[in-house]
C-alpha cells in the first residue's frame, strides 16, 4: 500500500486542477443537513491535507490520518506556513486498515479514491468496521471510490504527462482487467534548489476498481447503514459510466446516549 514518497513534494502543484473546494462544499452540505455542524471529524487518507484544511476552516475539529510520512510532512509544512490562519489540525501517521483514535468522532471522510489503494475486499471490510467503531451514535461516513469502468475504459492504457517550470511527471497506466487492478508507473522530475539540476524519481501505485454492489455489501457487513450513492464527479445519479462513486453511510447500532 506504500505510495506517495517523492511525489509528495509536488503533489499539490500537479493536483491544482482538482475541484477540492466544490467537493468540500458538498460534503459540508451533507454533514449539516444531518445535523453535524461542529465537533470532531476524521479525514482518513488525508494526503497533504487539502480537504482537511477546508473543513477545519468551516469550524470542525479535524484529525487527518495517512500512511505516507511524506504526504503528512507536506501537510504539516502547509499548516506551519498558514501561521494560525486555520484552526489547528491533528495529523497522525497510521494505516487506515488499523487506525486508532482516543475516542469517537461525529463524522469520517475517506475521499479522493483513497479506498482504491486497498486491493482486497477483506481490507475494505476491516477499514469499514473500524469506521463503525469510531463513529458517534448516528455519525456519518462519507467516502468515494473508483470503479472498474474508470480504470478499464476512461483511463485504460493512457499515458499522462505534465511539465512545469520546476517539476514534471509522466504517469503511465497499466490495467489488469482480470484482477481489476490498475498500476500507475509515475516518473517525477524535480528541480533541486541548491544545484538547479533535476532529480528523477519513479514510484509505482496500485489501485483496484470496485463496483457499487460490492461496496454496499461491505458497508452492510461492517454494521454501518448504507444511506445513498451518487456519481462522485457530478453528484448526480450513479450510471454505468460513473468512474467515481460517492457514498454516505451511517452508524446505527450504538446507544444514542451522547454525541461528540
Amino acid at each position: 500500500m506504500e505510495a506517495y514518497t517523492q511525489f509528495a513534494q509536488v503533489y499539490d502543484r500537479f493536483m491544482d486542477n482538482v475541484p477540492y473546494g466544490e467537493w468540500a462544499d458538498f460534503y459540508l452540505k451533507i454533514l449539516k443537513e444531518s445535523g453535524i455542524r461542529d465537533g470532531i471529524l476524521l479525514d482518513l487518507g488525508c494526503g497533504t491535507g487539502v480537504v482537511t484544511e477546508l473543513l477545519a476552516g468551516q469550524g470542525y475539529d479535524m484529525i487527518g490520518v495517512d500512511s505516507s510520512e511524506e504526504m503528512l510532512r507536506a501537510a504539516m509544512e502547509k499548516k506551519e506556513r498558514r501561521n494560525g490562519s486555520v484552526p489547528d489540525i491533528l495529523y497522525l501517521e497510521q494505516d487506515m486498515r488499523e487506525f486508532e483514535l482516543y475516542g469517537t468522532v461525529r463524522g469520517i471522510l475517506c475521499v479522493c479514491d483513497s479506498l482504491n489503494y486497498l486491493l482486497e475486499e477483506r481490507e475494505i471490510l476491516q477499514t469499514f468496521r473500524l469506521v463503525d467503531n469510531y463513529l458517534d451514535p448516528g455519525g456519518l461516513f462519507l467516502f468515494d471510490f473508483n470503479t472498474p469502468y474508470k480504470y478499464g475504459t476512461l483511463i485504460g492504457e493512457d499515458t499522462i504527462a505534465e511539465n512545469r517550470e520546476d517539476c514534471s511527471f509522466i504517469w503511465e497506466n497499466y490495467y489488469d482487467e482480470e484482477r481489476q487492478i490498475n498500476e500507475y508507473e509515475l516518473t517525477v522530475f524535480i528541480r533541486q534548489q541548491e544545484s538547479g539540476l533535476f532529480s528523477r524519481f519513479t514510484e509505482y501505485h496500485y489501485q483496484k476498481g470496485y463496483t457499487l454492489p460490492v461496496i454496499r455489501n461491505l458497508v452492510e457487513q461492517s454494521g454501518l447503514e448504507f444511506v445513498m450513492a451518487l456519481d462522485g464527479d457530478t453528484f448526480t445519479e450513479v450510471a454505468e459510466s460513473s468512474g467515481r462513486i460517492f457514498c454516505v453511510a451511517r452508524e446505527c447500532k450504538k446507544e444514542k446516549t451522547q454525541s461528540g
